[in-house]
């Protein structure tokens, strides 16, 4: 048996604005559109790791525990549909540096530690629904919701009873005096 765990860094959304976005997504889009993400597992990805060994996931925590970033404000604003992989996603049309500094800190880490990261930039989104492999009718505009970002959480990808469900693991403190 492997001691590995399917592992990535991550931003939460609060409890608040979860139900917000189920609640809107409910009614921009049709069940035949595609299966929608259960509300706990509603995140921006910053950055996978995959497979991760125990040795690996101390030593991820460790670096992920020596970054020194500054908080900011996340406007989400920004709604598309990739067809290949199926995924309706809810992003930032100007996704803060800040935030854009975290992933690519947390990915360089990665890849130095031996996590496969992809050779595509970067795309701050949240991943709405899912096996949406047909043309969908993208609503026109989105909410703009806003939050703010005072930390990012290590989770695990966990299949409990045929369903994915993330754990959180652990999570790092932004440094909120200048949010941006």
């Amino acid at each position: 048996m492997s001691n590995s765990r399917r592992l990535f860094f991550a931003l939460p959304l609060p409890a608040a604005l979860q139900q917000q976005v189920i609640h809107w997504r409910a009614n921009a889009f049709q069940p035949e559109d595609g299966r929608p993400v259960a509300a706990a597992n509603l995140h921006l990805t910053l950055a996978f790791l995959g497979d991760v060994s125990t040795q690996k996931e101390l030593a991820l925590k460790t670096l992920a525990g020596r970054i020194r970033q500054t908080g900011f404000n996340l406007c989400l604003d920004d709604l598309g549909h990739w067809p290949r992989p199926g995924v309706v996603w809810l992003g930032s049309k100007r996704a803060p540096r800040a935030l854009l500094q975290l992933a690519e800190l947390l990915r360089s880490q990665a890849a130095r530690s031996g996590c496969y990261q992809s050779p595509l930039p970067f795309y701050p989104h949240i991943t709405l629904l899912r096996a949406a492999t047909k043309p969908v009718a993208v609503p026109p505009a989105t909410p703009g919701w806003r939050f703010s970002v005072d930390h990012f959480s290590l989770y695990q990808s966990v299949i409990e009873h045929g369903r994915t469900r993330y754990h959180p693991l652990a999570q790092w403190p932004l440094n909120t005096q200048d949010t941006q």
